[in-house]
């Protein structure tokens, strides 16, 4: 009977210790999690204050404004647009703030340049879209808190029915004289040339400037005031895909060629005294006896282009107005001047005494020359082979008129100040 109390003791007695214990586990837990209270949002450390939140009252902490821009941006034509206008269409503006990136770009990635108003509002494009393209628009605007407002659109512009290409000269990568011009024959009538002139840039360096002269509604050359110098390199673009030169025509070529002004080469027919001095770079190269145009058939006076270099070539009468006062099949060393047929040529047909004393041609300066124009000593055939595409030949004292500018490619005829009216 005695071992019920003892067992009551010993049940007592354990019960007490774990008593005892259990407050102390407590105490230690609370204690920690107080420390860990403390430390991360307590008072009295540095980050006192803090535990108020982002949002609290009394915080360091800024309160970021999540609230949309007020900024609007719009463009045209609406996202999706098809056939497009590629003059005109494309406008975008930002309302309620403005515009600080427009990017507009084809899917090869080329960026259409375009111009900021003064007050960020409008952006326009500088020049005509390419036609048959499809373009992706992205422009940002900032309203007056400098909060963003972004718009992504694409449009694709028309596909022209009826269009139209520049035939330019001279030829990429040649080396021409110091009067060539650049010539461009279009294959449709013109009749928005101030779109189409500005859709090419003819560049030259050294710099000087270059001007363009419409001759009708078809042909456009450019030139600077006097000749170009000797070496320059000279770069033309014809960014007429897209331009609209004449309604409902629009350009369909992009092209970019180049070409170089070689040793200047000027050479002066004097029709009265029946000789041509060539001066190349300042220098007189050779006097050589000509025979130009007879009384009846005089040779134009004025500024001509070589144009165009044959060895040997056919000339007819009817084609240029002579009936049939001649038909020489084989002319030799023919070099043209205008488009209405004059040639400075080798002459095998006339008696050696014609050349320094009498004129006799048909409107051309004839130099002496033989059959067939194997013989590279004779006049004719030294100064062909010593000229080049763009030389000039001057002719003066002949009993005619000045050649048109238009009359090949002699727009060195025209005053400058009537040049770029």
């Amino acid at each position: 009977m005695s071992g019920t109390p003892i067992r009551g003791r010993a049940a007592g007695t354990g019960g007490g210790t774990r008593g005892r214990r259990g407050p102390g586990i407590l105490a230690l837990l609370l204690g920690a999690l107080l420390l860990l209270v403390t430390a991360c949002g307590g008072s009295g450390g540095s980050g006192a204050g803090s535990g108020t939140g982002a949002g609290g009252k009394g915080g360091s902490g800024t309160v970021e404004d999540t609230a949309a821009s007020e900024a609007v941006v719009t463009v045209a034509p609406a996202d999706g647009a098809t056939s497009v206008e590629t003059s005109g269409a494309l406008k975008i503006s930002a309302a309620k703030g403005k515009l600080t990136s427009v990017k507009v770009a084809d899917a090869q990635g080329a960026e259409v340049e375009g111009t900021l108003s003064a007050d960020a509002t409008t952006w326009t494009p500088e020049r005509h879209l390419a036609a048959s393209t499809k373009y992706a628009v992205h422009a940002l605007a900032e309203d007056s808190k400098g909060r963003q407002s972004a718009k992504d659109t694409t449009f694709t512009t028309l596909v022209p029915k009826n269009t139209f290409i520049g035939q330019y000269t001279p030829e990429n990568g040649s080396t021409v004289g110091v009067g060539m011009p650049v010539s461009i024959n279009f294959t449709r009538g013109i009749t928005d040339p101030a779109a189409v002139e500005k859709a090419i840039t003819v560049k030259a360096e050294p710099s000087v400037p270059i001007e363009g002269h419409w001759f009708g509604n078809d042909r456009l050359d450019f030139r600077p005031e006097k000749y170009w110098a000797a070496g320059t390199k000279v770069t033309v673009e014809l960014n007429l895909d897209g331009v609209e030169g004449r309604p409902g025509v629009y350009g369909k070529q992009a092209k970019t060629f180049s070409f170089t002004i070689g040793r200047s080469q000027v050479s002066t027919v004097d029709a009265s005294t029946h000789r041509m001095v060539v001066v190349r770079d300042g220098k007189t190269l050779k006097d050589i006896p000509i025979s130009a145009g007879a009384p009846a058939t005089t040779t134009y006076n004025g500024q001509m282009v070589i144009s165009e270099k044959l060895r040997v070539t056919r000339m007819n009468g009817d084609t240029v107005g002579f009936g049939g006062e001649y038909d020489i099949k084989d002319v030799p060393h023919a070099m043209r001047l205008s488009t209405s047929g004059t040639f400075v040529h080798g002459n095998y047909w006339g008696g050696s005494g014609i050349f320094g004393t009498t004129n006799t041609s048909h409107g051309c300066v004839g130099l002496r020359d033989v059959r067939g124009g194997y013989d590279g000593n004779t006049p004719a055939g030294w100064f062909f082979d010593q000229s080049i595409i763009g030389d000039v030949v001057v002719v003066k004292n002949s009993k005619d008129k000045t050649i048109a500018p238009d009359n090949g490619l002699n727009g060195w005829n025209m005053d400058w100040s009537e040049w770029i009216k």
